[in-house]
């Protein structure tokens, strides 16, 4: 067990976002982030331009964070890596730049993996937030209910079978024309149109596990276009697609997330990845909390997105847990392996019996 906290230089690299933050503890003392932009042209992330773009960018936004910081690398502890999942070759541009840091300087290398990053961000806006909690991720790639009841022990109670909320919310926003990235462009037109103009599926919200589906929602919106739309959806009735499209995530989301905790009396709800930006998410969870008289803990929009400050306070508590001898041969390996359900596991026997996931990178 560790004395005191140490610092810990953190790099997350684990799709468009190349990110460097210092964190000491709990406490942050920088957080850089540099989103692509380079990718708005393709209406998504294009991998290679996504791995180029790291190669050149991850030096000037490490050097910032240890200067916004008010640190030099002699006063890092260790270094922190998302080594799982993502792109693998924005992957590997973090994981070699961190062994080569790592090299010059002596320093173990903590590997991360992207979700519990996203798991454990609420402790980022509320260091003092204890355990048991149930966590959504809900993200790009993601969308995922947690059980949490410490750092060692997180159970996956239900994810994605198929797209994730944010890969609908970008699908959706292509088919209206709206640009990437979609989500943002759906949540301010929605703020302006009818939820219920439109009747589009609920997946899975009467199903009795906790997964989650939004590909037949992005067929759905393609089919009402077709019918109603072929020739593109007049201006003024975007807003009104956006807001139907909007309800039919969020309600899914939301109804998924407070019948799980109620099931597991869950004391505070954590709610993270890029999606959890949106604003009828943020306003419906927070309704719906309030009711049931349960915390409900929604990080600043900086720590939503794919952040490094994250990855580095999961790498202190792995450091504080296992010591720091343990992280000293530079055994850390760049995999894209997304989150799955054991396939062993049923949908049925999910539902009585969570299983635990190995997060550990």
């Amino acid at each position: 067990m560790m004395e005191r906290p140490l610092t810990v230089l953190a790099i997350e690299t684990s799709c468009d976002e190349t990110a460097a933050a210092l964190v000491r503890g709990r406490t942050v003392l920088s957080n850089v982030l540099h989103s692509q932009s380079i990718h708005r042209p393709y209406g998504g992330v294009v991998p290679e331009l996504a791995s180029r773009a790291h190669l050149q960018l991850i030096v000037p936004v490490v050097r910032q964070a240890l200067v916004e910081a008010g640190c030099t690398m002699d006063d890092v502890d260790a270094i922190a890596v998302t080594a799982q999942p993502g792109l693998i070759g924005s992957l590997l541009v973090g994981v070699n730049f961190a062994k080569g840091l790592a090299l010059r300087y002596r320093l173990p290398v903590v590997p991360i993996n992207h979700l519990e990053g996203h798991i454990f961000s609420g402790l980022l806006e509320e260091p003092e937030l204890g355990f048991p909690f149930l966590a959504l991720v809900v993200s790009g790639g993601h969308t995922a209910l947690f059980w949490v009841e410490s750092f060692q022990h997180v159970r996956l109670l239900g994810s994605t079978r198929d797209d994730a909320a944010g890969e609908a919310f970008d699908k959706v926003a292509s088919l209206l024309g709206l640009g990437y990235p979609g989500g943002p462009a759906i949540d301010r037109l929605a703020a302006k149109g009818n939820p219920a103009a439109f009747a589009l599926p609920r997946a899975l919200l009467q199903d009795a596990t906790f997964d989650f589906s939004f590909s037949g929602l992005k067929t759905a919106v393609r089919g009402l276009l077709q019918k109603r739309f072929h020739k593109g959806p007049p201006e003024e009735v975007l807003p009104d697609i956006c807001a139907s499209v909007q309800a039919a995530i969020v309600e899914v989301l939301v109804q998924k997330t407070i019948r799980a905790a109620r099931l597991y009396h869950a004391p505070a709800i954590v709610v993270a990845g890029g999606v959890s930006a949106n604003s009828a998410l943020r306003r419906q969870i927070q309704e719906a909390t309030a009711r049931l008289g349960i915390r409900v803990v929604l990080p600043r929009i900086s720590y939503c997105l794919d952040n490094a400050a994250m990855i580095g306070l999961v790498a202190h508590e792995k450091l504080r847990f296992g010591g720091i001898h343990r992280f000293q041969r530079l055994i850390v390996t760049a995999s894209p392996t997304p989150l799955r359900a054991s396939p062993k596991s049923t949908a049925k026997s999910r539902v009585k019996e969570t299983r635990e996931t190995t997060l550990s990178a």
